[in-house]
Order: structure tokens, then sequence, then C-alpha cells
């Protein structure tokens, strides 16, 4: 039994609902009388996958483990012409469907472009199917979905987008209409979320950064990540701080190494000269395969099935282990024969690193923070990259501090002037920016940005730029703390040069290169 019959055998537990029996109801209506009358007197509207119309071909529709012949009178052009009368028009990859339903309808042509075939597959919102990485989607993490065909990526981001849509800005980005399904009015499965629908399947990177600069979301949620300018655009709208939540062209991490096109969301893969001396470090030659860059998605996770997965859950770190042939074990995530998720092997989501986290002596106080008008994603990120312990909450209550805009601040709301009268500490942001967060946390936790060490390290940082421009293959600069290394990517990011932290803290550094 194949993946796509296995997720929906596990589906069909459940009781079938007055939507799905609408929507199903609404497919079988664009088919010829005959083929309609075959479908129902077979009665196994929840075993259905698709329904085949080629012309001179006998009707066949196709169940979870068997194929019908629908009619003994092969498909006319009148047949294929009534069906397309009732449906959306195809767009530019030959995909139609009907409005306000999940199903595809998919074209096949001729050389003259004349429509000849038309496989009709059966959509079907299906809800719970997260529950086992539903941690993993609510971290803020940016989250990409790996899988064959027909194993329930599509459906596992449909449903993600409706669960995070209960509490964050979620913006859906959905080229063939598969997500949200056909017509203007999203069908209810997405939830709270928003979409945008693509015109030309060329133009997803376009609606995908438009979607960042003109409706302001938390979280946009992408299917099929396929070309190299989406790659590029997925990674403009992580560095503006936005989780994604997507889907890409491959079953494992190996294939997106392997995959010119998109191994960009891994952080890209380059080849570097090692010096003498690394190379005997490594116990490598001296050229090697490195990451050039910090990768677009946070987490990589493989789907087996809807209760099978595995999750890898610092991407720079598994991706980095595979270059040098010292894999890192994904964390595989099941559920048993009872039900229970469990969990064997790898590293669990949300935990830093060991080489960042050495950096401090002693542990830091986890501070408790309540956002007001400030992005939770953003604040969740700066805390991971500066490498400092908070929980963000939902109850002013518990809150040790509360952190907010100066726009909000002005108004003076109800809620602040209650967090002053409790004595909870409020602190004030003159704009909702990752380096403004970044700011107030490396105060809030003391961490070291005398006057001194940013202009020094940044000078140094402006020196080997130049070095580098004018010839200079590698530069290492002097080993910074964290948020130090932090501005010095940055400084390098906006010379278009490639960055990387080497070594371990408290020796940790950056080495700029060339292109």
């Amino acid at each position: 039994m194949g993946i796509f019959e296995h997720n929906l055998r596990k589906a069909k537990q459940r009781e079938i609902s007055i939507e799905e029996e609408q929507d199903l109801e609404a497919l079988l209506r664009v088919f010829p009388p005959e083929i309609q009358d075959a479908l129902r007197e077979a009665n196994r509207g929840q075993d259905l996958l698709e329904v085949v119309m080629d012309l001179g071909r006998v009707p066949e529709a196709r169940f979870l483990d068997h194929e019908v012949v629908l009619s003994e009178q092969e498909v006319t052009r009148e047949d294929i012409d009534a069906v397309l009368a009732q449906i959306s028009p195809f767009d530019a990859d030959n995909r139609s469907g009907i409005e306000r339903t999940l199903h595809r309808i998919s074209a096949i042509r001729n050389r003259s472009g004349d429509v000849v075939g038309l496989t009709c597959r059966v959509g079907r919102a299906i809800y719970g199917t997260i529950g086992i990485i539903e941690d993993i989607v609510h971290s803020g993490r940016s989250v990409l979905l790996l899988g064959r065909p027909g194993v329930g990526k599509t459906t596992m981001l449909r449903e993600t987008a409706r669960v995070l849509a209960e509490k964050s800005r979620v913006v859906i980005v959905d080229t063939s209409n598969e997500i949200g399904g056909d017509g203007d009015i999203p069908h209810p499965a997405v939830g709270r979320a928003r979409r945008m629908q693509v015109a030309e399947p060329v133009l997803q990177h376009e609606v995908m950064i438009e979607a960042v600069e003109n409706h302001m979301p938390e979280v946009i949620v992408i299917d099929e990540i396929g070309r190299e300018l989406e790659a590029l655009a997925a990674r403009t709208i992580a560095e503006r701080g936005v989780q994604l939540i997507a889907t890409a062209h491959g079953n494992t991490l190996e294939n997106l190494i392997l995959n010119p096109t998109l191994r960009d969301l891994i952080g890209g893969i380059e080849s570097v000269t090692l010096s003498d001396e690394e190379a005997r470090h490594r116990g490598t030659q001296k050229t090697v395969l490195e990451r050039r860059a910090p990768p677009t998605f946070d987490v990589v996770i493989e789907i087996q099935d809807w209760d099978h997965v595995a999750v890898h859950a610092d991407v720079a770190q598994s991706v980095d282990g595979l270059l040098r042939n010292r894999p890192v074990p994904p964390r595989v995530r099941y559920r048993n024969e009872e039900g229970e998720i469990e969990v064997e092997g790898g590293v669990e989501p949300g935990v830093a690193v060991a080489t960042e986290a050495e950096m401090a002596a002693e542990p830091l106080k986890r501070m408790r923070i309540y956002p007001y008008g400030v992005a939770r994603n953003r604040l969740r990120q700066a805390a991971q990259e500066l490498i400092v312990p908070i929980e963000i909450l939902d109850e002013l209550d518990k809150a040790d501090v509360v952190l907010t805009l100066k726009s909000h601040y002005r108004n003076r709301p109800r809620l602040l002037v209650e967090a002053e009268d409790q004595g909870i500490s409020i602190y004030v942001l003159r704009s909702n920016t990752l380096t403004q967060i970044q700011n107030f946390l490396a105060g809030l936790f003391d961490l070291e940005r005398d006057e001194d060490s940013l202009p020094r390290a940044l000078r140094e940082t402006q020196e080997a730029i130049r070095d580098v421009i004018a010839g200079t293959k590698m530069v290492e600069l002097a080993p910074q703390n964290a948020y130090i290394r932090r501005r010095q990517h940055e400084l390098a990011r906006s010379f278009n040069l490639i960055s990387h932290s080497r070594g371990k803290e408290p020796r940790r550094r950056v080495r700029i290169y060339r292109e």
C-alpha cells in the first residue's frame, strides 16, 4: 500500500462530515450522468482517490485498493467538454478545480493544446494531522517539510496554516490553489489564514515578497518551493524575521544538499581550500565542501507519513555533519499503537547548540517577557541569536518585564497602566525591528557591548572587507562574543561577502570570504 493510501485509510477511521459529503458531491456533479450514477452506486466516497477520463478510453475510478471501470462507453470529446464547462479555467500548469473545494483537476493536452485527458483527484480537509509536530510549528522557528509525492505534505501544511492562524497573522502563498482550494474564497480548512493566489507558477517568488511587504504577516505558508528565485525569496523573508512554513521538492535533507537549485534553503554549499594546519587538524583534504551561509529554515522535517517523521532540529549542524561525513542523526517521532507520541535519538527542537551556549560561565536567569505590540517571532529569533533564555508569556500576571513600542506607550493603554501598578518593569522600543529587540535583550542580560569593543570590532571588519574585495581569499577576525559576531556577519553580508563563525567559545571568531 502506498503512503497516500496509508494516510487516507487512517483518515477513514473518523466519521465523514457534512462538509466532506458536500465537497464530494460537488465533484460528482461535474461528470456526465452515467459516470455520476456509477460512482454513487459504488457508494465508497471515502475510499475514492481519483477519476480518470481519457479521450477514446473507458472512464475509471481509482479507490484505495482497486480500480473500477465506470462505463463501457468510451469517453468522447463531448464528455470532456461537459466537464470543462463546469470547472475553473486551467492555469499555466494545467491545473484547475471546483470553487470552494480542495479537489484538483489536471489536464492532458495534445499538440494543438486541446484537452484530451482529465485526472480528477479528490481533495479532503483532514484535521489533526500535525499533532506529531505541533510543538515545532508553534516554536516560531522556520520549518521545511520534505517527503515523496503523496506522503501528505500539503495536507499537513494546510492544517499548520489553520492552527497557527488562531493566534498569529498567517498568509498563504497558494500557487496552484491546493492549500486554500479553488475560487476567490478560501476553503474553511485554512481557518483564519489569509490566502494570496499566484497568476502563474513562475511568479511565485514575486508574490512571496509582496506578501511580506504589503500584508505584515507573522507567518508565511508556501507549498512547493522548487525554483532558485523562490529559494532566494524565502531567504529574504526569513531575514525579515517572518516565520516560514513550507514544503520543497525532495525526500530527505541529503536530497537538498545535492540539489543546486534549492541548496540555498539550507545555507548553500561551496568549495573551500583549507590551510595546511586546518586540513591536518580536520584530517581531511585541503579542498572540502562547506556550508556557505546560515540556513533559511531552522528545522527540516522528513515526513514518512502523518504518524512518523524525522526531525532535523538544527539544520546548520545537520548539514555541516553531512558535509564532513559525520552525520547527525535526526530525532524520530512516531505514534505507537496506543496513539501516544514517542521520540527516539537526535536533538530536541529548540535546544541551543552547545558551541554557542558554552559562552556563559554562569547560567543566565530566565526572563519572563510579555510583549505588547512587539512581534513575538522576532523576539524569539533575537533570543536564539544572542543565546539568552526567555519565556514569552500570554498573560501579564507572571511577567518579569513588559516589552512594548513607543507608539503604544504614548497612548497609555489599560494593560500597560496595570503593569505599572503591579510594579512590572516596562521597556519601550522605538521600532519593531530585530536590531532594536536585540539591543533590548543585550541590555536586559548585561551582555558585553561596551562602547569600545563594538566600534573596534567593526573597524577590524571593515578593514577585512577591503582586503577581501581587493583580492584576499579569506580574512579571519579576532574572537568576539555572539552579539558582536552577529554585527560582523551583517556588515559582511551588506558587501555581498560570505562569512562563517569558527572555533569554540571563548575563541569563536568570524571568517570573511569572497563569493
